[in-house]
């Protein structure tokens, strides 16, 4: 009965890819055009934080101001994917000096909690929920860092918008609504979730006016005190009390210690474009891999929505997958083989691997001798982008909330390993491997995409995919973004699971049934989803005609706005 339900629902949606032609040429009819402007253009997952980020930059404030108040509105109005508990990634095109920047705002581990507790409590895996897994919040420290070096208005002009949202009130949207419903089935438990987000035992509902003082309150502090509000004042006091409460281990001492890093983005080729991704803890360079094996095929004589592309595009993701199981790490903690893993000699050999008539079951990674985020993207007039994402991980993060703060604190540690032995295995003080990844595409050294999809392992799966469907498809950056979606699941993960039997093939809706019938054959498991393939904005600078056109997710709340 399952299989009867899929194929109908797939022959429901066959129309988006019914000739040859169109697989070739991309001709999608994207679910809404390109917005175009010259000044300036935001791109964010909820309109009313587009609008903020576009008053910023109508007000004087350049393209690093507005994504830092786009994030800040997000934390209020899309708190299951984001907040100032969690983590930021960012990557910088600086006009002036020409040269895109990279930053590493991911917290640590607490330094009083060691491999051994794990060990004596008989745990195989980190929790995904309560104190346990909570890493340091690195996104207020990542704010200042942007702020820092390339910022131009005051930041408590920056903040004040979503202060007054918070204080006076927003509507919920019904996704945001739907999200922090099913978020109340696991959190209720905790007081301080069910007294901010349960008034009268109730989540807020679609269209209803939602207010959050607490959070009102520390934006303003971090306003007037700067990041030393929140990892030296009385944010730090709370954190460090809520995680007593809980029996945790994040400590004041541990807050104080953190800082940012500004790293090198890392890039690879792809037929004449420069792809651009972060190093590790994140798993950016998952998404150069799958590229640089890509660009052995003639991925346009395919067609878009062919069981030949499918089936070596998956097979690109498992080879990259297993890579990202073992060596995807914290740096600080390990050498490293960036380069050899992103060169074109390496994906010849690993492409070696590939049959392309039937999956692959189970890969090692190579020999080398050495669950919801927000994106968002934004442009202003003297031509700076930034390109950046920001997540708790898992939703809404951990459950725990330090008292009148407003925001909840993420669950990033989960992501560690406790096999001894692995690059990823848990220690204090350490970075747990990150799955929010931004994104950036150059031409001949000059900018020209910004973009991200946000989704936990989704993420470098999308980005090779957006990047396949502008460069090899020549879609516009609506359509790519609004294309069909595949998504392998199963692969070996860095916290110790293994693939096993060659994981499922998610489709979404718009694949052909002769497609899906093609890669059965060729021994994939698809597997029909409605959901799970991730959130995509972008900005694409045209030069010659000197405007900027934005797109924004058509599966969630986005807007894209310019002016």
């Amino acid at each position: 009965m399952k299989k009867i339900i899929f194929l109908f629902l797939n022959l429901l949606f066959m129309f988006q890819f019914s000739s040859g032609q169109d697989r070739v040429t991309g001709a999608l009819h994207a679910t809404r055009s390109e917005v175009i402007a010259k000044n300036g253009m935001v791109c964010s997952s909820h309109p009313l934080a587009t609008q903020i980020g576009l008053d910023i930059l109508k007000d004087g404030g350049n393209a690093i101001d507005a994504a830092i108040g786009v994030n800040a509105a997000l934390g209020l109005m899309e708190p299951t994917g984001c907040g100032i508990g969690g983590d930021l990634f960012a990557i910088v095109w600086d006009a002036k000096t020409q040269k895109l920047y990279g930053l590493n705002a991911s917290g640590r581990s607490p330094q009083s909690l060691t491999l051994d507790y794990f060990k004596e409590k008989g745990m195989e895996k980190i929790p995904a929920y309560g104190a346990l897994p909570v890493s340091v919040p690195g996104t207020v420290d990542g704010w200042y860092e942007l702020h820092d070096k390339f910022g131009k208005m005051p930041m408590k002009d920056i903040l004040q918008p979503t202060i007054n949202y918070a204080e006076e009130g927003f509507p919920v949207t019904e996704l945001i609504a739907y999200y922090i419903k099913l978020s109340s089935r696991r959190f209720k438990q905790f007081d301080e979730f069910a007294r901010v987000w349960m008034k009268d035992g109730k989540t807020p509902a679609k269209g209803e006016i939602f207010k959050n003082p607490d959070l009102a309150n520390t934006y303003r502090k971090i306003a007037k005190g700067g990041r030393d509000a929140f990892y030296k004042g009385d944010i730090a006091d709370a954190i460090e009390a809520c995680m007593k409460e809980y029996n945790g281990f994040i400590t004041k001492k541990d807050l104080a210690d953190h800082d940012s890093e500004w790293v090198e983005p890392v890039s690879t080729n792809y037929r004449g474009y420069d792809v651009w991704e972060l190093p590790p803890n994140g798993q950016g360079i998952a998404a150069l891999q799958i590229l640089n094996i890509l660009e052995m095929y003639d991925i346009k004589g395919m067609g878009a929505g062919s069981p030949e592309y499918v089936h070596l595009f998956t097979e690109a993701k498992k080879l990259a997958f297993e890579d990202r199981a073992k060596f995807y790490s914290d740096p600080a903690f390990n050498d490293l083989p960036i380069e050899e893993l992103v060169s074109k000699a390496y994906a010849k050999e690993r492409n070696e691997l590939i049959n392309p008539d039937f999956r692959l079951r189970s890969v090692d990674a190579g020999k080398l001798e050495d669950g919801d985020t927000v994106y968002l993207t934004v442009s202003d007039k003297d031509g700076n982008m930034v390109s950046l994402i920001q997540s708790n991980y898992r939703g809404m993060g951990t459950g725990l909330m330090p008292k009148g703060t407003g925001f909840m604190l993420q669950d990033r540690g989960e992501l560690f390993s406790l096999n001894e032995g692995d690059y990823n295995v848990y220690e204090p003080g350490k970075r747990p491997f990150h799955t929010i990844i931004p994104a950036f595409i150059t031409k001949d050294g000059k900018p020209w995409v910004s973009f991200g999809l946000m989704g936990g392992a989704m993420q470098p799966q999308g980005h090779a995919q957006i990047v396949v469907n502008l460069v090899d498809f020549g879609m516009n950056l609506q359509e790519a973004g609004d294309a069909p979606r595949i998504r392998h699941s199963g692969s070996s993960q860095p916290t110790g699971s293994k693939m096993t039997d060659g994981g499922t093939l998610h489709l979404e809706s718009g694949y052909s049934y002769e497609t899906i019938r093609a890669l059965m054959r060729k021994g994939h498991k698809v597997q029909f989803d409605l959901g799970g393939y991730g959130g995509y904005q972008a900005i694409l600078y045209d030069a010659e005609k000197g405007v900027y056109f934005g797109a924004s997710e058509s599966r969630k709340d986005g807007q894209a706005a310019g002016y």
